[in-house]
């Protein structure tokens, strides 16, 4: 099973989470790549972090929304978002290249992740631009979502993700961020949904519903209050389980 985190998303004088003390629990790292989040040296670091500890690199990929965060929706053009696609992922394969990593997979962020689910356009311009950048460029998204259908129809291998910290609707959609109860909060609980979700495939939604999804990567957050104590509980939940840590990239 892999462990994925966004990371190197500080820019400036601002600082977003600790990626010095996530970086030994993941192995992969979602970078920021300036748009939404991150800066030059910011996303420097973080890649020569990940080449030094072995943890695979991908391309975080937002809307330019830095203000925002990248979590406000956006109704952009097809050409628009292509070329920000494009921009982004030449910026952070030139920086970790520069330090002997490479870009081994994409993963949207925030706003343009949810949007991409169900909104083919925008998903056929983002996998438009990957595919212009890279052909083989591994994906990782959520299950059924529109992203990876077009991406895997387009010869990209696809990966879904999972959230052991994340409430589910009965459908298989995250309960929205803007509901109560969307973000779990007891660490024995995720890591034990963490578990069930890497050896048996399955997750059980807000009205009891057993949802199967067999994910092939666990995203942990590293940026949100309890966040470092949750993760290294579940890497230890994990390890106890048996369960072997790897990359799927």
């Amino acid at each position: 099973m892999d462990l994925n985190a966004d990371l190197g998303e500080s820019f400036g004088t601002w600082t977003m989470g600790d990626d010095a003390a996530m970086f030994p629990l993941v192995t992969s790292a979602s970078v920021a790549c300036g748009l939404h989040a991150g800066d030059p040296v910011t996303m420097l670091d973080t890649c020569r972090a990940a080449y030094e500890l072995d943890v695979r690199v991908g391309a975080h990929l937002g809307y330019p929304d830095l203000a925002g965060f990248g979590l406000r929706d956006m109704d952009i053009t097809f050409d628009d978002l292509f070329g920000a696609v494009l921009y982004q992922l030449g910026a952070l394969d030139g920086v970790a290249h520069a330090v002997g990593a490479s870009v081994d997979y994409i993963k949207l962020h925030g706003a343009l992740y949810d949007r991409t689910v169900r909104d083919a356009e925008q998903a056929s311009a983002v996998v438009a631009a990957i595919q212009a950048y890279d052909p083989g460029l591994p994906v990782l998204g959520f299950p059924g979502s529109a992203l990876l259908g077009i991406a895997r129809d387009a010869g990209h291998p696809v990966f879904a993700e999972a959230f052991a910290d994340r409430a589910y609707l009965p459908d298989g959609t995250l309960v929205p961020r803007s509901q109560d109860g969307a973000q779990l909060h007891d660490i024995g609980r995720i890591a034990e949904r963490a578990v069930r979700l890497a050896t048996k495939g399955e997750v059980e939604a807000v009205d009891g519903t057993v949802l199967r999804i067999e994910p092939d990567s666990l995203c942990i957050h590293g940026d949100t209050p309890g966040s470092l104590a949750t993760a290294t509980a579940i890497r230890a939940a994990l390890e106890s389980a048996g369960v072997e840590l790897e990359s799927f990239a």
